[in-house]
């Protein structure tokens, strides 16, 4: 069992990632993303999610929880947006608007993708996504209508999604958050 902390950013799906991971068997705490890093530290989690969320503007903490916290982070929607931007990457928004499902292609099962390539449909919100992928990133995966569905950091464990692996209509999404929960299991920090 891992110890996750989600990361509220005021997302429509937030609390369904905190069900989701609960009803995986794992420990799981909702925390507002004005947590200090000491706060967060505090609780001695193996991994962070940050949720989706409206605007980049109301992201609170999270560029500096991805950049200074040594755990596992999955950024999910505008979880992803942040650690994109926090890196050097871009973000506009999206020719396509709202939810909707969305078939993914997996380029590199790395990790998280582990074992759900190489073609999948989620569900997700392309109001704003990923345009350049930040230096010293790879990308996982990409769509018809987005190039950056997915990324890693090429050292450290900071993952980034568009879609929403915690809603029903995402193919195998319960997949990718065992996958994430795997990566908490075997990370060991540095010194």
């Amino acid at each position: 069992m891992v110890k996750l902390i989600v990361i509220n950013n005021y997302g429509q799906t937030c609390h369904l990632i905190h069900r989701a991971v609960r009803d995986l068997d794992q420990e799981v705490e909702l925390m507002k993303n004005t947590s200090s890093i000491e706060e967060i530290l505090a609780k001695e989690p193996d991994g962070l999610i940050l949720s989706g969320g409206p605007t980049l503007e109301r992201a609170g903490n999270c560029s500096l929880y991805v950049k200074e916290l040594d755990l596992p982070i999955l950024g999910i929607c505008l979880g992803h947006q942040v650690m994109a931007q926090a890196y050097g990457g871009a973000v506009g928004k999206g020719a396509y608007g709202g939810y909707a499902a969305v078939e993914i292609e997996v380029i590199e099962e790395n990790d998280i993708l582990k074992g759900i390539g190489p073609r999948t449909k989620v569900w997700a919100s392309h109001a704003d996504e990923v345009c350049s992928l930040p230096p010293d990133f790879i990308k996982l995966a990409r769509s018809r209508i987005c190039e950056v569905e997915a990324m890693k950091h090429k050292t450290k464990p900071l993952y980034g999604v568009q879609w929403h692996p915690e809603v029903s209509h995402t193919e195998r999404g319960n997949d990718l958050l065992k996958n994430f929960f795997e990566v908490c299991l075997n990370y060991r920090p540095t010194a």
